[in-house]
């Protein structure tokens, strides 16, 4: 089992020991806004189960029928999570409008609030984890599953608020309120994520700064070269795929040719890790005057 899968796992325990802490706070309270969170932390459980499925599929190595790898299933996985989190906000609305139309006082409602904090630093700290784990292993599905959690901490401080204010005035109609205003915030985060993995389902090239350094290594290390041109990139999970076509003089041998693309590989690949690279050799009557020219 990989860091990653180990990661997921741990994910998974902390997430069923905040759902048991939430619901057990919306329990004691009855509260609209506690239900909210308690679903939201619903999906994360969910969400870190597809995410250990998502890395386990994406460890797998290429094969005859997926020579690229499996990296891309973690994009799937983050789709999933997206939709499930849609559909925790339309339950929220649901439960959020019922509450409206028959507000009732909170009972226990500091126990609750009380539980509801603790649950809600222990998805703090496991999210600062997954930020780090996820950015160095470049693993969508541990991103995405941090997202979850980070959006977990923000709502949560916010409902613990909303409740003590509640408490504090009196005005019933504040807890489904609350809970519609996290319902909300919910809904844009799950769109948020589906459109950031439909992305990488799509093969969307890297960020422009990272491309544009990708064309300044290549340019500084294909000394021999005339130039490149048509350089293409696009991620799947983990592993950026690279692509261009280097010009070289129509003289020079197979074997020097060879050579600068191995100095150029291995240029790139100290910048940037888990980098696939292929490379077209083309003589110097191919060469278009435009893309990257050699330093």
């Amino acid at each position: 089992m990989g860091r990653g899968e180990r990661i997921a796992l741990g994910s998974i325990g902390i997430g069923i020991v905040v759902l048991t802490m939430k619901a057990a706070a919306w329990w004691l309270t009855g509260s609209a806004a506690l239900y909210s969170d308690a679903l939201e932390s619903t999906v994360n459980v969910a969400a870190s189960v597809i995410a250990l499925a998502a890395l386990r599929v994406a460890s797998t190595p290429a094969d005859a029928n997926h020579p690229y790898g499996h990296d891309k299933a973690e994009f799937f996985a983050a789709v999933i999570e997206g939709v499930l989190i849609v559909v925790a906000a339309v339950s929220i609305f649901h439960h959020a409008w019922f509450v409206w139309n028959d507000p009732r006082p909170l009972a226990r409602p500091f126990q609750g609030i009380g539980l509801n904090a603790i649950a809600t630093m222990l998805n703090g700290g496991w999210a600062v984890v997954l930020f780090r784990i996820g950015k160095r292993l470049r693993s969508p599905a541990l991103m995405a599953d941090g997202h979850h959690l980070l959006a977990d901490v923000v709502t949560s401080a916010g409902i613990t608020l909303g409740v003590v204010l509640t408490v504090l005035t009196g005005f019933l109609t504040l807890d489904p309120l609350l809970a519609a205003a996290t319902g909300v915030y919910v809904l844009y985060a799950g769109m948020r994520m589906i459109s950031s993995s439909v992305g990488g389902l799509m093969d969307a090239a890297p960020q422009a700064e990272v491309i544009q350094r990708i064309r300044e290594v290549v340019g500084e290390s294909a000394e021999g070269a005339i130039e490149a041109h048509d350089l293409r990139m696009r991620y799947a999970g983990r592993l950026t795929f690279l692509e261009f076509h280097l010009v070289v003089p129509g003289t020079m041998t197979v074997a020097d040719s060879h050579a600068i693309c191995d100095r150029i590989e291995a240029a790139l690949k100290a910048e940037m890790s888990n980098l696939e690279i292929t490379i077209h050799v083309e003589p110097e009557v191919k060469a278009k005057q435009h893309g990257v020219l050699v330093l």
